[in-house]
């Protein structure tokens, strides 16, 4: 079964441009938009009362900074995490909402593509954190931490009719399994055709990113599966950097 999609509150002061940021992350798989804010006491009001689990949060609002609504937020029992979206270049903000606790900062104005590489590095992180049962190593909190980077270039330019989330959402299931995957499986965890699937785990494969596995079984063509591709030194394919797979 598929995790509930990240539920979204879009704060900023212009209503057209906070109309275009609301259909961009409409447009990403996992997420869901549940309000918009245009003013800092609105954004404040909508939290308490939404529940939002991630605020794209401009600084330049009518009644205030933005950043005091952050500071505001934290006050809360449930913080939402935090995305800052602005017009404003100074080191100052960018270190404030850097020390506020943003987990990015996109400078406006940026397109579709900039956005959803920051939503699919966050939604990957949300869905690492999920599956921690007890307290993080420190290779834990290094790979958390690295989540949150920008995908590499490879990734964020796929070939033209393959979407960067999709592509995300793909080499994040099989990343995720604890066993090689076949299309049929990715298909069902990410809620698109097999076809689909297997067309993109095809150009991850091709690209190095997963390994493509044989499953012979008693009769019939061999199973296509596939796992996540990480050379490790001098030990071949890892999967997540452990131990190399016998199954």
């Amino acid at each position: 079964m598929s995790p509930p999609p990240i539920r979204v509150l879009v704060v900023d002061d212009d209503f057209r441009v906070a109309a275009i940021h609301a259909a961009y992350i409409e447009q990403t798989a996992g997420f869901v938009v549940v309000g918009q804010a245009r003013t800092a006491a609105e954004a404040l009001d909508l939290t308490s009362t939404l529940r939002p689990d991630l605020v794209l949060m401009d600084i330049y609002l009518p009644d205030g900074s933005g950043l005091d609504v952050i500071r505001a937020l934290l006050e809360q029992p449930e913080s939402p995490d935090v995305i800052v979206i602005s017009a404003a270049r100074e080191l100052s903000a960018v270190r404030a909402a850097m020390q506020l606790g943003a987990v990015h900062y996109l400078v406006k104005p940026f397109g579709y593509q900039l956005l959803a590489e920051r939503l699919m590095a966050y939604l990957r992180l949300r869905h690492r954190i999920d599956r921690f049962d007890s307290a993080p190593e420190q290779a834990d909190v290094d790979e958390l931490f690295g989540l949150l980077r920008a995908p590499a270039t490879t990734m964020s330019r796929p070939a033209k009719g393959h979407s960067v989330p999709t592509l995300e959402l793909v080499r994040d299931a099989v990343r995720d399994s604890e066993v090689d995957i076949s299309a049929a499986e990715v298909a069902e965890r990410v809620g698109i055709s097999r076809a689909t699937a297997q067309r993109y785990l095809s150009y991850l494969e091709k690209h190095g990113v997963v390994k493509l596995q044989l499953r012979y079984g008693g009769t019939g063509r061999p199973e296509n599966r596939y796992r996540i591709r990480t050379v490790g030194p001098k030990n071949g394919d890892r999967r997540d950097g452990g131990p190399r797979s016998t199954r």
